[in-house]
């Protein structure tokens, strides 16, 4: 499972059961730490997880801003949550590649947000699937 976690949403995105191909799953509105974790568990249980790659915002000189600070304390829960394995993938410029996806599809400007943190999160999912 490949995510794309921001302030507001969470991108989901699955991998094939061959550990091919990333899909965009789903966009989760985020509430509160615990509920979101527990709508992460629902989709882990529904679709066998076995490991979580979550995407960590770097500024373009490598190192961690606030919001990679954001993930990192997201992933310690989560990792505590699900007896699972997280794994960080770089995902500095996921979001101009999912944009470009979604401009290429003609997909009007008002609806692109419903798309594009699941988006992310495929992009996110792949590069690591095609390291592995």
């Amino acid at each position: 499972m490949g995510l794309d976690l921001g302030d507001k949403t969470i991108g989901v995105a699955l991998s094939d059961p061959f550990f091919i191909t990333a899909q965009p799953h789903i966009t989760i509105r985020r509430k509160k730490t615990s509920e979101d974790i527990e709508k992460l568990k629902d989709i882990i249980d529904q679709y066998q997880v076995e490991k979580i790659v979550l995407g960590l915002p770097k500024n373009m000189n490598n190192t961690l801003g606030p919001q990679g600070q954001k993930v990192v304390s997201f992933a310690d829960i989560l990792r505590k949550k699900t007896q699972k394995e997280v794994i960080y993938q770089d995902e500095r410029l996921t979001t101009i590649q999912s944009e470009r996806v979604l401009m290429n599809m003609k997909v009007r400007r008002e609806n692109r947000k419903k798309y594009i943190d699941k988006i992310a999160a495929a992009f996110i999912l792949q590069t690591f699937l095609d390291r592995s």
